[in-house]
């Protein structure tokens, strides 16, 4: 009868937990919005009323406005299309390149002495500054930019990754060590799997990194992309073209940072799930 009793509070607890944590992420979600709503709102009415230089800052109605004219005449389509295959190209090679050279470094203690220095001075030089050498060297096409893109990227992963497979649970290297488990035996029976977690987090950090790649590389040599679109708008002062590439761009990156982030999720519901 007691247990009885007990497993009712329990329940009754946990059932107030959930109320409260759903109640917690509408309430997040209803601040997200308002606070975006009342930004593009209160930009408007500033706007319309001469508060700010529209000519600097543009508008939202008129960046509408030129968004439709960009829909309809599939122009748009193309610009975004071509970045974010430039993106989805410099991110994966970048983080795929990247997590071979950490496995590399954590297989080969030598390795990663020699190399350490060297990926300091990388981390340390500022990419971007290099984006005009990079493009010479591999091509002013959508070469060019996807290296930029990847060179960016490539040198954070490799020590995030890095840092990851050296910190997994001792306690766990040395009972699979005990067992007689090899090398790769560790690499693949604990190191990953214990990083997946790890590797999708710098997955999201790479979308950001590789998007920074290609729009200055659009910026340097592109006839096409939201980049050229951004730069060719401050080229002919026509600042409601930059907002507006701006605003496209930081949907495209939103729309693949949430597709990463709902990967996570259902990886972090597995989890919970098999354990």
């Amino acid at each position: 009868m007691i247990n009885k009793e007990k497993n009712k509070e329990k329940s009754a607890g946990y059932k107030q937990f959930l109320k409260e944590k759903k109640i917690k992420k509408y309430s997040i979600l209803f601040w997200q919005t308002f606070l975006s709503v009342g930004f593009v709102v209160l930009w408007e009415v500033l706007a319309r009323y001469d508060i700010v230089n529209t000519f600097l800052v543009s508008s939202p109605s008129q960046i509408y406005k030129l968004l439709v004219i960009y829909i309809a005449d599939g122009s748009l389509f193309k610009h975004v299309g071509i970045s974010v295959w430039e993106t989805v190209l410099g991110f994966s090679i970048g983080t795929l390149l990247g997590i071979i050279v950490a496995i590399v470094l954590w297989w080969s203690d030598t390795v990663a002495k020699v190399l350490d220095p060297t990926l300091v001075v990388l981390n340390a030089l500022p990419k971007t500054a290099l984006a005009p050498i990079l493009i010479v060297w591999a091509g002013a096409g959508i070469q060019g930019i996807v290296v930029t893109a990847i060179t960016i990227s490539i040198v954070t992963t490799i020590l995030s990754a890095y840092n990851y497979f050296i910190h997994v649970d001792e306690e766990k290297v040395k009972m699979l060590q005990s067992f007689g488990a090899s090398k790769m035996q560790l690499l693949t029976k604990l190191v990953l799997p214990s990083n997946v977690a790890n590797i999708i987090s710098i997955i999201k950090i790479n979308i950001g990194l590789s998007w920074v790649g290609v729009i200055v590389g659009e910026f340097l040599v592109s006839r096409y992309g939201l980049g050229y679109l951004i730069v060719y708008g401050g080229q002919v002062f026509r600042l409601d073209l930059v907002m507006m590439g701006v605003v496209v761009l930081a949907v495209c990156a939103f729309i693949m940072y949430a597709i990463v982030n709902g990967v996570e999720k259902i990886y972090r519901a597995k989890m919970v799930t098999k354990y």
